[in-house]
């Protein structure tokens, strides 16, 4: 081997594990950041970040002034797609997902790509406004990378939406 190539080796093996080091979980099991890519005149996405760092996620926000770029490379698809998207310890979050269903998908560790809340539901995380009677009904939906969607939670609408 040269000299360049043990350089290079030596690069990606140190980048490596960096990514591991910083986005393992932390010892008492919760992930140590979520990124939130995220338009920053979307007002909505930001009440959801808060959401999610009531419930003990760290979050890193990075502004995108092309979401749509976002979703393609993350590969989410159309169907799935809101106006904000997270990545946490491999899983991709798209859209309003509640914090606890992060929490859960976390936990358990499915065979999926990652979550999504379709559309912007009113009543789920970040889309509260009016009276909870009014919330809608919506699914949280888990996705894999070969078009395979499922029920990962259903959220009744009224008093007990987004709960």
């Amino acid at each position: 081997m040269n000299k360049t190539s043990i350089v290079l080796l030596s690069t990606v093996l140190i980048a490596s594990a960096a990514v591991f080091i910083f986005m393992a979980p932390k010892p008492d099991g919760t992930p140590t950041k979520m990124v939130v890519y995220q338009d920053p005149n979307c007002g909505c996405c930001s009440q959801w970040v808060e959401h999610i760092v009531a419930a003990g996620i760290e979050v890193e926000t990075r502004p995108s002034s092309n979401m749509s770029e976002v979703k393609f490379q993350q590969g989410i698809a159309r169907n799935l797609q809101c106006c904000h998207t997270g990545i946490i310890d491999g899983y991709i979050v798209e859209g309003h997902v509640p914090a606890e269903d992060v929490l859960r998908m976390l936990e358990e560790r499915p065979a999926i790509k990652g979550l999504s809340v379709p559309g912007m539901p009113i009543g789920s995380p970040g889309m509260e406004q009016g009276s909870p009677a009014d919330y809608e009904a919506y699914d949280v939906v888990a996705f894999d990378g070969a078009g395979n969607l499922s029920r990962y939670r259903h959220v009744e609408g009224g008093v007990n939406a987004g709960r």
